[in-house]
């Protein structure tokens, strides 16, 4: 009898040192998330676009390169490869830093997505580090934060946003899955105890709408039950998301919930901003009595998005908006302007890249210096200090247009 005491004492206390250790973090409870404290949180979140993920629109690159790769070969052959290092790794300081985290917070916002690209968590620590320094900002000032695996290996999509190379290799390659997943390992054991993290966006926008791709749809779960899996051995505690395929729209790819802690997001542009373009997404939460939450919607008018957040918030779900910050452009929280000879250097950009217009290619190529001056002055205009608040953009998410 004594030992069977002992036995249910020591059962007990396990019992509730893992309640205890499970009570610091955002769960899935029915259809809501959950706080710490046993609230419903609704997200109003912001996407962290163009930090870790370049896009070529976002500095004005339209018909240029588009991708990070493309990108960042562009900049080598402009400033040539050692001083772009330099630059990537100062730009990457420079664009989110505190300032912009707790501006985030005074203007009415609980939570960001951070956009990463899988290469900065192979070696060398960067992406860590990074990461690191975001959530301490972010724990500071009680904001969440979702870790979004934007470009996978091989690339779930075959487009620029995943900086793969024209198609969605993920899903042919056992090399780049085995990958993903110990990427994702990589990630969630370091953060396993982080309660200002509230999950983990496992693949943004996975197979594109292309007839020829939708073969790969009946991948989706099947991959994404394997990452969480092995998740799951080192954290039980974090959020689980998935997205739709056809760019987290086609929830018609799950079967029933194969995770206790897993919420759904779908991601919606360009449509009639009404009940409609959300309505198969709440009978899915109702169906499987799960969350859903918008991870992406945005780069529309203000009067668009004020439409469609009274929607969302209406339903009960949860946003995320894209992006927080890009170039001249009012669609977002902040605008940066264009740096010295940007125009020569779009231009540039647009120009043909094949060997056969190498001479021509280069007689056009802006100076080596004026390229210099541009890349110097482009990381001064994404400093917080340098930037302009989009009031009206805030207004119609429903939050404060504060002073920088």
């Amino acid at each position: 009898m004594g030992q069977s005491w002992r036995r249910m004492a020591v059962l007990l206390l396990l019992v509730c040192a893992s309640a205890t250790a499970q009570s610091g973090f955002v769960r899935a409870d029915g259809k809501a998330l959950m706080t710490p404290a046993n609230q419903k949180l609704l997200l109003r979140g912001i996407n962290l676009g163009n930090w870790l993920e370049p896009e070529g629109y976002m500095f004005l690159l339209e018909g240029g390169p588009a991708a990070p790769r493309e990108i960042e070969g562009f900049f080598n052959e402009l400033i040539g490869p050692a001083d772009a290092a330099a630059f990537w790794r100062e730009y990457r300081d420079r664009y989110i830093t505190e300032r912009d985290i707790s501006f985030l917070r005074q203007a009415g916002f609980n939570s960001v997505r951070v956009p990463l690209h899988y290469k900065f968590f192979l070696s060398g620590g960067e992406g860590f580090a990074l990461l690191d320094r975001l959530i301490g900002w972010c724990r500071r000032e009680g904001v969440w934060v979702i870790l979004d695996m934007h470009c996978a290996p091989g690339g779930q999509t075959g487009s620029n946003i995943d900086d793969s190379w024209g198609y969605p290799w993920l899903y042919e390659s056992a090399q780049d899955q085995d990958l993903t997943i110990e990427v994702w390992k990589r990630i969630a054991e370091h953060y396993r105890n982080e309660t200002i993290v509230l999950g983990y966006d496992l693949l943004n926008e996975p197979i594109p709408h292309y007839p020829r791709l939708q073969m790969y749809n009946s991948q989706l779960e099947p991959l994404y039950k394997r990452i969480s899996a092995a998740i799951r051995e080192v954290d039980r505690h974090h959020v689980i998301i998935l997205g739709g395929a056809q760019w987290d729209t086609n929830f018609k790819v799950f079967g029933a919930p194969f995770d206790s802690n897993v919420m759904y997001t779908f991601h919606k542009y360009w449509m009639p901003p009404k009940q409609d373009a959300i309505q198969e997404y709440l009978d899915f939460r109702d169906r499987y009595n799960v969350p859903v939450w918008l991870g992406e919607s945005g780069e529309n008018t203000d009067e668009w998005i004020g439409q469609f957040v009274q929607v969302l918030e209406k339903n009960e779900v949860g946003w995320c908006f894209w992006p927080y910050k890009k170039m001249e452009k009012s669609s977002c929280v902040m605008s940066f302007a264009k740096p010295a000879h940007w125009t020569e250097t779009v231009a540039f950009g647009k120009m043909p890249g094949n060997t056969d217009a190498a001479e021509k290619r280069i007689a056009a190529r802006p100076s080596l210096a004026d390229s210099r001056e541009a890349m110097k002055d482009l990381l001064e205009r994404i400093r917080f200090e340098n930037c302009r608040v989009n009031a009206e953009y805030l207004k119609a998410l429903g939050l404060r247009a504060v002073s920088p």
